[in-house]
């Protein structure tokens, strides 16, 4: 008997070890079973059910046109097929490979299935495959291999953030296609701030023409006291209507949802410059020019200023087709509250007080957030807000982001909330990736190296399983202080992204880090046919 347990252990092993090693694809997939062989597919032509719909039908024929391009050989020459076939038992993002030396076949039920299925592939392939640039001396084969893939978390994203510096429409859609590589599913689009108004409200069209640009910015960090730089910033920066269609559009044929956020209460100095009238002391006030936490938030006592927030988020709703809108609710001081009449007559009219837990103020903001919620529940959308909104009194359908550690998602969780888990400690891609600061590029501070991000396990051992099954998944913030133009945000972003996928997707058993780190090889093969700038602390 003991020999049988033996024999099935080291079975066992052996194929949680060829799961880890035979092919190197990041994220790892949950099971691999390689077998002697390979397979072909120089020329290979590509077969995909119908039913997977138009965007599935044109990413396949993208995949058939690029290897034929990058393999030089003439399509259909090899009589080689990869079998893309519908298989409506399985859940919306799985899929499974099978690689005989005769032939591929795919399984999938929806489009992201099918992506899923082809970045695996295409990882498996050489390099040329992502530009179809010519590589005819390559070997063009797949393995033998079984695979059988799911995500472990429903949400896998990640945030931009364009309101402190901008990237256009091009940049946005190559930050997406970095996504789709690693299998990521949302896409946080961090649109305003105190630095700038970044989308076109056809309401006030006046938020882009004076909201968007600062008329300078601070040089190094508020301590440094270096002063600004006297160059306005902002001027055209922010996206039309039509352009977010655009990136939205080319988001869901790569399987990606776009969740907007508007930050509210805090980070509007944008729009109060704009309105002045929406502030408590009626200004004057200027688009930020610095970092950091401005004192000057909505005037919440006005109905004027709930007005102009429902006509932002009706535009909003109406553009993002998203089941989120992300309303902030972090970093709102209380300070002009305190001293605004018409926000203390609010709190005396809904009678609230403070207490041993929170000011009258904290529940002024909960009253905002109730209040923002119900009205985005009349357009069918429900409101993420970052852990902030926690204190006072939750909004009853909100799901928690939480950033400032864990806790506030443990805790939210607790109340029956689903939470996003986005640990400034663990997933702020705007930290820097080495001790030696003085060889990295300005970033906000911290050290979250490729080791810590793969290392976050976010599911706390101290949490129940109805609390465990309240975390939807996790994301990572790129917030755009220090980051100033495209190379220097591949730089942040990569391989960190890489480490994060695998914490997204794979389930612990699956995750190794030496094996993450050999796989690592590959994929920064890929980031180079790409063009990308990334870190290579992980490869010295």
């Amino acid at each position: 008997m003991r020999i049988l347990v033996s024999f099935i252990s080291i079975l066992l092993s052996l194929q949680f070890l060829s799961a880890k090693t035979a092919i190197d694809v990041i994220p790892c997939p949950a099971s691999v079973v390689a077998s002697e062989g390979k397979l072909s597919v120089a020329g290979a032509r590509c077969k995909v059910d119908s039913k997977f719909g138009k965007a599935a039908v044109a990413a396949v024929k993208d995949f058939e046109e690029n290897l034929f391009r990058a393999s030089t050989v003439k399509k259909g020459e090899s009589g080689v097929v990869v079998f893309f076939e519908m298989a409506s038992e399985m859940s919306d993002e799985e899929y499974s490979i099978s690689v005989s030396e005769k032939a591929a076949v795919v399984k999938a039920s929806s489009l992201k299935g099918v992506l899923y299925a082809m970045e695996t592939m295409k990882q498996m392939l050489p390099v040329a495959i992502y530009t179809g640039a010519p590589a005819p001396d390559a070997e063009w084969t797949l393995p033998c291999v079984e695979i059988k893939d799911n995500p472990r978390f429903a949400y896998r994203g990640l945030l931009l953030d364009v309101s402190r510096h901008f990237f256009d429409v091009e940049q946005v859609k190559r930050y997406i296609d970095l996504m789709v590589i690693h299998k990521l599913n949302t896409f946080h689009w961090h649109l305003t701030d105190d630095q700038g108004w970044r989308i076109e409200i056809k309401r006030y069209p006046e938020l882009t023409q004076i909201g968007a640009v600062r008329k300078e910015t601070i040089i190094g960090r508020w301590a440094d006291k270096k002063g600004f730089d006297g160059i306005p910033y902002g001027e055209g920066m922010w996206y039309t209507q039509d352009q977010i269609k655009e990136v939205v559009e080319y988001a869901a044929s790569k399987g990606v949802e776009v969740i907007p956020e508007i930050d509210l209460p805090g980070h509007m100095l944008a729009a109060l410059a704009t309105f002045p009238e929406l502030g408590c002391t009626g200004g004057p006030y200027e688009v930020c020019r610095w970092w950091g936490v401005s004192k000057d938030v909505l005037c919440v006592g006005k109905e004027s200023t709930f007005m102009f927030l429902e006509n932002v988020l009706s535009e909003i709703c109406e553009l993002f087709p998203s089941k989120y809108i992300h309303i902030g609710g972090d970093e709102c001081p209380k300070v002009r509250w305190q001293n605004c009449h018409h926000c203390q007559a609010k709190i005396r009219e809904l009678g609230y007080r403070d207490d041993i837990n929170h000011s009258a103020e904290h529940y002024l903001q909960s009253y905002v957030t109730k209040r923002i919620e119900d009205f985005l529940a009349t357009k069918g959308k429900k409101i993420v807000g970052w852990d902030e909104i926690l204190e006072g009194e939750i909004a009853p359908d909100a799901t928690v982001m939480s950033w400032r550690g864990t806790k506030g998602g443990i805790a939210a969780a607790r109340l029956g909330h689903d939470v996003i888990m986005a640990p400034n400690t663990y997933c702020y891609f705007n930290y820097y990736q080495a001790k030696d600061q003085s060889t990295e590029p300005l970033a906000r501070g911290g050290f979250t190296p490729v080791s810590k991000v793969y290392s976050y396990e976010p599911l706390s051992d101290e949490m129940t399983d109805e609390e465990k099954s309240h975390i939807l998944g996790v994301q990572a913030c790129m917030w755009s202080e220090y980051i100033t133009d495209w190379k220097g945000l591949e730089y942040m972003l990569l391989p960190r992204l890489s480490a994060l996928s695998e914490v997204q997707w794979c389930k612990p058993e699956n995750k190794d880090y030496e094996s993450f780190l050999k796989r690592m090889i590959h994929m920064a093969e890929i980031y180079k046919a790409l063009g990308c700038d990334y870190a290579n602390h992980i490869f010295n």
